[in-house]
């Protein structure tokens, strides 16, 4: 594997750090998705704009990146970041998680494909609700 995907998933998380959204749109494809336990799956630029909406701030601490242990020439390239976010919420409320994304890459592609998001949605649930909800 080359180093392009863990380069990106390393961009993507320090935009993600400095709530930089559309460096966070930039390093995905062009009709690149997100999954996300909260909010289905959308379009990355739809996601990331919507987070921007729910959150005043986020600290990055990454805890490891792991990349795919794929044989060359599968058609996709799987890179996981493990990180600690702390989210403060736009009503100023502090959220702390730990959580893995797993990005997908077309093979020879550094741009992201698709995003997985995994963590325990239910102690974030009892402690904001539904910051995504419609008013």
């Amino acid at each position: 594997m080359t180093t392009q995907p863990l380069d990106t998933v390393r961009t993507y998380l320090a935009h993600l750090h400095a709530s930089n959204t559309e460096g966070l749109i930039a390093c995905f494809e062009e009709n690149g998705q997100v999954h996300s336990p909260f909010l289905g799956t959308m379009r990355a630029g739809d996601f990331f704009r919507k987070l921007a909406a729910a959150s005043s701030g986020s600290v990055i601490t990454v805890l490891d990146l792991f990349a795919s242990a794929q044989p060359a020439g599968q058609d996709a390239v799987r890179v996981a970041a493990y990180f600690r976010y702390d989210w403060t919420l736009n009503d100023g409320r502090e959220v702390t998680f730990t959580c893995v994304d797993v990005f997908t890459f077309d093979a020879g592609s550094a741009r992201i494909r698709d995003m997985n998001i995994v963590y325990d949605t239910h102690p974030l649930r009892e402690q904001v609700g539904d910051k995504y909800a419609p008013d």
